[in-house]
């Protein structure tokens, strides 16, 4: 698995043996490699990532994974 973080964007996650369960326990299943985990919280369609941070002018550089 690689998890790439895009500046000012999401977390590109590529791999074959990647597995997203969400805080209930529900797994999601998920084909498309490579796929966007959401950083700067604003996605509605989190965890996965739409595009909001573009919108919001989403700043990564304080460091925060």
């Amino acid at each position: 698995m690689k998890i790439k973080i895009r500046e000012n964007g999401p977390y590109l996650v590529d791999g074959e043996d990647v597995t997203i369960v969400n805080s209930e326990g529900e797994v999601y299943q998920i084909k498309d490699r490579p796929f966007a985990l959401c950083r700067c919280g604003a996605s509605g369609k989190r965890p996965f990532c739409d595009g909001t941070h573009r919108n919001i002018s989403f700043d990564g550089s304080d460091g925060v994974f």
